[in-house]
């Protein structure tokens, strides 16, 4: 499995649903949602990409689209390991909506998923066979419950040497973390396409370049090395032993 996610999505009700309606994504709505969620970073617009490749953009580069009741933003910065500490600007945009948090790292089996209702989480998970269950807020969601009643057990190959080690959770993240992105968002990434998943690969996404604001090099009329030099000044000594200006050599 090979499957990364960085993705957060803002509902007015059932994201699936809402999703598979949408056509083309508003410019200045969307533009507007990046900059509110990034106050501090600069915002050029860029290349962009489909909502099935763009779960996962590159590092400083944001995915995103904006419809009526439902917008959508792929964006490495909302992979943390507890989802509880998504920044309140965030979550605050969820005002009166639904908002979902789905990242995973196929890297290092690494899931983690969230959902608020008008502001107030009401589940939270993150795991890794690393580090064990790093948050677990709230009851199990539906797709939750094959899971966690054993009925999904882990079907990993151990690596070499370790043929007596058990894989470290009871089920694989990121099986589960299939389950939640199709049961929250519609969708899979891996894996078989349902006839009524959301199409994914149809959606197009704007693309944004994030980061740190530019700071300006000096003007080159500031550099010392460009400064004019100040004119000469002639001295004579006196039989006293004193200096005296002079005009002039």
């Amino acid at each position: 499995m090979g499957a990364k996610t960085g993705l957060l999505v803002f509902a007015d009700g059932d994201a699936p649903e809402l999703l598979k309606r949408v056509g083309e994504a508003d410019f200045a709505r969307t533009e507007a949602l990046v900059r509110r969620l990034h106050p501090d970073q600069e915002v050029q617009q860029c290349e962009g990409s489909c909502l099935w490749d763009g779960v996962y953009p590159p590092e400083g580069t944001v995915y995103a689209g904006s419809w009526p009741g439902v917008e959508v933003m792929g964006d490495r910065q909302v992979m943390i390991d507890r989802p509880s500490e998504l920044p309140d600007r965030v979550v605050a945009a969820s005002a009166g909506r639904r908002l979902i948090l789905h990242a995973m790292h196929s890297v290092v089996d690494w899931l983690a998923f969230a959902v608020w209702e008008d502001g107030r989480l009401v589940r939270s998970l993150s795991l890794s066979p690393d580090d064990g269950i790093i948050e677990n807020i709230g009851d199990p969601l539906p797709f939750e419950r094959p899971y966690w009643s054993g009925d999904r057990p882990a079907d990993v190959v151990p690596w070499p040497g370790e043929e007596d080690e058990p894989y470290a959770l009871p089920f694989h993240p990121l099986e589960l973390g299939e389950d939640a992105l199709r049961a929250l968002c519609g969708f899979i990434q891996e894996g078989v396409p349902d006839p009524a998943d959301v199409d994914a690969d149809a959606i197009r996404l704007h693309g944004f370049h994030v980061g740190a604001p530019h700071t300006p090099e000096l003007a080159p009329a500031t550099r010392t090395s460009e400064r004019p030099a100040p004119p000469g000044r002639f001295y004579t000594l006196t039989a006293e032993g004193t200096l005296v200006e002079r005009d002039g050599p």
